[in-house]
């Protein structure tokens, strides 16, 4: 007797042949009720985009009869308008709307007498998947993780890495196609991608064969890549829908302006060809990393990211630069992770985003608290280097059976370069080899020690909770110290792990929970802070603004030898914002001034230059603008209009004094 409700887009006539046999069979045994209802359509028809919690709770009351359809509907009606009111009228019609929508739209499917089924719930793994994510993982993710014998558990607590890329959630409505005849390879939609769930690969024509009737290639365009062929490849079953790379592509279709270089199409017809020409892809082989030249995009997203198929809200702006990072310095970073989104999606059991490439590299990534990441990401560096000294002081001992030109050129490596660390670990790696075969407690030693010869990045990253409140006294000793490391700051201007509450980071007049009337104050400008010591290396960047600037950002930080702080604009949901189209928002903000981009580098100062460089232009739009593009703002307008409006003044103000001081101190004349 039980009511069973189901979102899916097939006609009510043909949806019962949708179903798994063992659905079908428990819903005739059980004599219970069916709904479908197409609960997508139905918002976007409503103008709510992605958004149907308003449509499945309409849903629920309609069909339970916890209270009498029309009173239940008249209290969702006024439940709206208290609840959405402050957010706008547009926002009340859209639910009201959506409302009487679901009402035309949900449908009651006559259960037949017979399993009609030709087949059924599929497995939550691929069959081809390692025994432990069979067993173990793919038992978690299908809801049965209470039956699962202690035994199957590894005995000293270890966890697989790189295991998001068996969950395959295929949650997206519609996934990006590829143009591969407008397309002009510029790599943009991969940077932007905030689940690395759309890639690039230039190989050889011999590795096309026997490729999928569909895997599309073309010839690529760079020079450096002459007569290779290059693919744009997407993970159908990983991929969200966000859309932000089609956000991204430059490229326009000129027969049909609409359309760019990558277009959204629905999924469920293209899963089964797409998921095949996924798997033909993975197996091409990766280009050389030593031969990309990593200050052009279109060459540095080539690196194969090492941290994929998070589960982080679709379009996402704090995995991009996560991502980033493990493109450029995955096989040899060592991450601490101050607990926040970034913990969530990072860390979350059962599956793991982090991996490791074809030679088995991987960041080492751990998680701390808010108040102490910091800290703990300088022990790692501490640790680091005093495992490195003990590595260089045993080394002479072994004279005899080393050159001296060997081991000075373990001692003294250039690994600025990707060939410089090639070659280290080739030197390492007959360094070790050796070792093994002499039976000393010295050479023990120096057997554990000797990886350390290879350079390890340090990255402590973390929110703006962590950076601007709960941790900033240790981010603070941090950089102080002077020792190499990088912290990444992805600002999303709130603490959006815990839903949403004010922080030192959120900007003036922003609604956030516990600061309903604005935020009172102006930001923290922590950029500034960090440049007052001149021994720190301080970027702000956006890659939605400015992906070029980012990109350098990333590289000089890790080049710097030194503490560095890389605070990136993270536009979240949040704000209040369509999360297809973020990037217009990170724009926004650049050009009105709200957020600038910068890179403060003290290397400059020692030849006597300007350590700051102004990335951003003069505001060319109001803030005022942009600050009207998203809810998180616009809410006070509706709520206190006069305390919004003085606020405004005052931003623009703040904008336009803020600009000018970072321009005159970027404008300053050193050494003359």
């Amino acid at each position: 007797g039980g009511t069973f409700l189901v979102n899916a887009p097939f006609p009510k006539d043909e949806f019962w042949d949708h179903l798994p046999k063992t659905m079908q069979k428990q819903l005739i045994e059980k004599k219970g009720k069916l709904f479908v209802i197409d609960a997508q359509k139905v918002a976007e028809e409503s103008g709510m985009g992605r958004r149907i919690n308003t449509v499945m709770q309409v849903c629920f009351f309609a069909i339970a009869g916890v209270l009498p359809k029309d009173e239940a509907i008249a209290q969702i009606k006024n439940s709206i308008i208290k609840t959405y009111g402050k957010k706008g009228d547009e926002v009340v019609k859209m639910n009201l709307q959506a409302v009487d929508n679901t009402l035309a739209n949900l449908h009651e499917v006559k259960i037949p007498n017979a399993v009609s089924s030709k087949f059924d719930i599929h497995s939550p793994v691929p069959e081809n998947s390692p025994e432990f994510v069979k067993k173990v993982i793919g038992e978690i993710i299908a809801f049965r993780g209470d039956d699962i014998p202690v035994s199957a558990f590894p005995q000293d607590g270890t966890w697989p890495t790189a295991t998001t890329q068996y969950e395959r959630r295929n949650i997206a409505l519609e996934i990006p196609v590829w143009n591969d005849e407008i397309c002009i390879q510029c790599g943009k939609c991969m940077m932007v991608c905030p689940h690395a769930c759309i890639r690039s690969k230039v190989y050889d024509e011999k590795y096309l064969d026997g490729a999928p009737d569909t895997f599309k290639h073309t010839d690529a365009r760079d020079k450096e890549w002459k007569e290779l062929k290059y693919t744009i490849q997407v993970a159908p079953e990983d991929c969200t829908g966000c859309g932000v790379c089609v956000e991204v592509c430059p490229v326009k279709d000129k027969s049909d302006v609409s359309k760019k270089a990558l277009v959204m199409a629905p999924h469920m017809q293209l899963r089964e060809p797409e998921a095949k020409n996924w798997d033909f892809f993975l197996k091409l082989p990766e280009y050389d990393r030593s031969k990309l030249t990593l200050t052009k995009i279109q060459h540095q997203q080539m690196q194969r990211p090492l941290f994929e198929f998070s589960g982080a809200c679709a379009g996402c702006g704090e995995t991009p630069y996560i991502k980033l990072v493990t493109q450029l310095f995955g096989d040899r970073a060592i991450i601490a992770n101050a607990t926040g989104c970034s913990s969530i999606y990072g860390g979350n059991l059962p599956t793991t985003p982090y991996c490791k490439d074809e030679n088995g590299r991987g960041p080492a990534w751990n998680n701390s608290l808010f108040e102490d990441n910091a800290e703990f990401g300088l022990g790692y560096r501490l640790a680091i280097d005093k495992q490195k000294e003990i590595a260089i002081n045993l080394l002479p001992l072994f004279a005899k059976e080393f050159s001296e030109e060997f081991i000075a050129k373990l001692i003294n490596a250039d690994q600025k370069t990707e060939q410089g660390i090639a070659e280290q670990r080739a030197r390492v790696k007959v360094l070790k080899d050796k070792l093994e075969s002499i039976n000393s407690p010295e050479a023990k030693r120096l057997l554990e020690a000797a990886d350390y010869l290879v350079d390890k990045s340090v990255w402590i990253i973390g929110g703006d909770g962590w950076a601007y409140d709960i941790g900033y006294g240790g981010l603070d000793h941090v950089i102080a110290s002077g020792k190499n490391v990088n912290l990444l700051v992805l600002d999303t201007e709130v603490y959006s792990n815990t839903g949403g509450q004010a922080s030192k980071a959120s900007p003036l007049s922003a609604i956030a929970k516990f600061a309903t009337n604005g935020r009172p104050v102006a930001k923290k400008d922590l950029g500034l802070m960090a440049m007052a010591y001149g021994t720190v290396y301080v970027a702000s960047v956006a890659f939605g603004a400015k992906d070029d600037q980012t990109l350098k950002a990333f590289l000089e930080a890790e080049a710097y030898n030194g503490p560095s702080i890389i605070i990136a604009y993270s536009h979240c949901i949040a704000h209040g914002i369509d999360m297809s189209t973020p990037l217009k928002h990170q724009k926004a903000a650049v050009d009105s001034g709200q957020w600038l981009l910068y890179r403060y580098n003290p290397d400059f100062l020692k030849a006597g230059k300007n350590p700051l460089t102004l990335d951003s232009k003069e505001p060319k739009i109001p803030v005022a603008e942009y600050m009207n593009m998203e809810t998180r703002f616009k809410m006070l307008f509706k709520t206190q209009p006069e305390i919004a409006k003085e606020n405004y003044k005052q931003a623009q103000i703040n904008v336009e004094n803020r600009y000018k001081y970072y321009k005159y101190l970027a404008e300053r004349k050193f050494g003359e």
